[in-house]
């Protein structure tokens, strides 16, 4: 870990399925790929750091996850945020907006994206900052392995440098179990 900052942490549902389609794309234009961090789709980041968490927040967290079945998910277009940003775009993102707005609930002062975004759109990065060319040529790669399907059945916890160093590698923390009570 960084010594000037502090762990970041994360929680994510991770989608492993995706991963043959935009592992060579990520690899170069994600950087929380070039840090070990798995295809996954956000629920929230930046969260309260892993050595702040207590028994009660582990508890919190065990009652949203058990409450919410496995979550099957269809990947069957891309999308851009803007002219730089690639992502895969899930058929029926409100499974994981609720777990967002659950999580965001409990836990009000680790607001996903740090709050920067009023709206959400639940998605798997293929790629940010790249230019045109390099955008349209991953789209049309990504687009022939669609459409993609992963049940998602855990929501993990990652903790690891600052993003913003570019520093890693992040780690899988622990595990919490969808639709277990």
């Amino acid at each position: 870990m960084s010594s000037t900052l502090p762990p970041e942490a994360a929680l994510l549902a991770a989608v492993p399925a995706a991963e043959p389609a935009v592992a060579a794309y990520r690899s170069r234009h994600d950087r929380a790929a070039r840090v070990g961090v798995p295809a996954h789709l956000t629920v929230a980041y930046p969260f309260k750091p892993t050595a702040m968490l207590t028994e009660e927040d582990l508890a919190a967290l065990r009652r949203i996850f058990s409450a919410q079945a496995p979550i099957r998910l269809i990947f069957a277009a891309t999308g851009r945020f803007d002219d730089t940003s690639l992502f895969l775009e899930p058929t029926d993102g409100v499974p994981v907006l609720d777990l967002i707005d659950a999580v965001t609930d409990a836990f009000p002062a680790y607001p996903i994206y740090g709050g920067t975004h009023p709206q959400v759109h639940p998605h798997v990065t293929v790629g940010q900052g790249v230019g045109p060319e390099v955008m349209e040529a991953a789209e049309a790669a990504v687009r022939a392995a669609l459409p993609i399907e992963q049940l998602i059945t855990d929501i993990q916890l990652w903790e690891g440098p600052a993003l913003s160093t570019g520093l890693g590698p992040w780690r899988r923390v622990r595990s919490f179990r969808l639709g277990i009570r």
